[in-house]
């Protein structure tokens, strides 16, 4: 069975930073990583994505300021959010895509940027 668990949400005052950690059990391998956003009466969105060799994409909005990581050892990926803003605040969701295209989802990790 495969689980996704995230961790290092939390409260940050703006221009703060923090650190998300997304750990997989159960999936031996995965080609695309993730994290998505989603705060109240939104949808959900992409934030950053990186491929197996490292390629990296990024919402505008994450532009400069998160930076997205795997280990593929450790079967992880990470998001470093720094300089936060008060519209990041949303809950994360990593995202793992097996080779059969399947996605897996983690349950998510409150972010909340207030003074």
């Amino acid at each position: 069975q495969v689980q996704l668990v995230e961790s290092g949400g939390g409260l940050v005052q703006p221009g703060g930073s923090l650190r998300l950690s997304c750990a997989a059990s159960g999936i031996a391998f995965s080609i695309n990583r993730g994290w998505y956003r989603q705060a109240p009466g939104k949808q959900r969105e992409l934030v950053a994505s990186i491929s197996t060799s490292g390629l990296t994409a990024y919402a505008d909005s994450a532009k400069g300021r998160f930076t997205i990581s795997r280990d593929n050892a450790k079967n992880t990926v990470d998001l470093q959010m720094n300089n936060l803003k008060v519209e990041d605040t949303a809950v994360y969701y990593c995202r793992f895509q097996a080779p059969s295209r399947t996605d897996f989802w983690g349950q998510g990790t409150q972010v909340t940027v207030s003074l």
